[in-house]
């Protein structure tokens, strides 16, 4: 991140694409007695059932709060436009995500391709909206999985996985039975059922849901048609997440293992609700949730069609977010935040 001479923030994002083969079997570094959820599932003979009950959700698509109720297993597609073939942009040591993420060698993301939220300020709208990516199998799936394992990465971060989950899971467990060890990783823009996050519990290791929006208005505003209920179904879900994985565990290393990562991405003139964000955390989670209070804001796509957000973000305003943070006593914001709170006030006062 930097910021331009009118003041405003402007951020950078990380991204980048690779193929390899995959060695399954071959067990990550340093990951010591670390047993990932899923693994666990499997040793009790559950894990299939889970995939089952879960694929089932193709024949009638309720995966997500738009309940479109479309047959996907028939070709049919609902509003987020996705088959029941996942289709994949990229598979990648990624460097950009949180630190207790990124470790030393990267956070093994996944970018699937689609997405059930589609915001207008969306930075990947190539691959969220337009779909763009190739479709692959499960078993194909698998193999990236076991190959971002052999490349070293961390984790196995899965980018907008809420519509394509009876893909994710089965290609877990086939990955699990040729060795994968790592965390799994949940990155979703937190626009959830909670049914389904329930049907999640002993899969998913990391949760990492966006809180974008506290008001219906805004999310009805800036998202796809119909997500007014953006505000309640995230901190339904989110709320959920926690009760599963808790707070987060790191390594002696600092790298992340298990546990809850909120993000929230601050906006011009407040359209994202942030000091109704930190009180909400505080009072109904732990002050010691992880919280990512992001200054990265770019005019993306079709933000500037919008008055309120087709400007960059004041360096004021995210001192204003971080002041709202340190007030309702949230005792674990991100690392890079916090560095880029110190930068920009030495900015200001110098």
């Amino acid at each position: 991140m930097n910021v331009n001479r009118r003041g405003f923030l402007k951020g950078a994002a990380v991204a980048g694409t690779g193929i390899a083969l995959a060695r399954p079997g071959e067990a990550p570094a340093g990951m010591g007695n670390f047993e990932p959820a899923y693994r666990q599932l499997e040793a009790r003979g559950l894990l299939q059932e889970r995939v089952d009950e879960i694929s089932e959700h193709y024949q009638r698509c309720v995966l997500c709060p738009h309940r479109c109720g479309v047959n996907r297993n028939r070709r049919e597609l609902g509003l987020c436009q996705a088959s029941s073939r996942v289709r994949i942009y990229s598979h990648t040591p990624h460097f950009g995500e949180e630190l207790p993420l990124v470790g030393r060698r990267g956070s093994g993301t996944i970018f699937f391709s689609h997405c059930n939220l589609r915001c207008v300020f969306c930075q990947n709208w190539p691959i969220a909206h337009e779909g763009r990516g190739n479709p692959v199998s499960d078993r194909d799936l698998a193999v990236m999985m076991l190959d971002l394992q052999r490349r070293g990465c961390h984790n196995i971060n899965l980018v907008t996985p809420t519509h394509v989950l009876p893909n994710i899971v089965s290609a877990v467990r086939i990955a699990a039975r040729r060795g994968l060890r790592l965390p799994l990783c949940y990155n979703t823009s937190g626009y959830e059922r909670v049914e389904m996050i329930r049907l999640l519990e002993g899969i998913v290791d990391i949760y990492l849901p966006d809180l974008k929006f506290m008001e219906g208005k805004q999310a009805a505003l800036y998202a796809m048609e119909g997500a007014e209920d953006y505000p309640e179904r995230a901190k339904a879900s989110i709320i959920e997440m926690h009760r599963q994985v808790g707070k987060l565990v790191t390594d002696s290393a600092g790298v992340a293992q298990r546990g809850l990562m909120v993000r929230h991405l601050v906006m011009p003139n407040r359209v994202a609700g942030t000091r109704e964000f930190v009180r909400w955390v505080a009072e109904h989670l732990t002050l010691d949730t992880y919280v990512n209070i992001m200054p990265q804001w770019r005019v993306e796509h079709r933000a500037f069609e919008h008055e309120a957000i087709s400007r960059g973000l004041q360096i004021g305003e995210f001192l204003e977010a971080m002041d709202w943070a340190h007030e309702a006593g949230l005792t674990n914001l991100d690392e890079r935040s916090l560095a880029a709170e110190q930068l920009y006030r030495r900015r200001l006062a110098g």
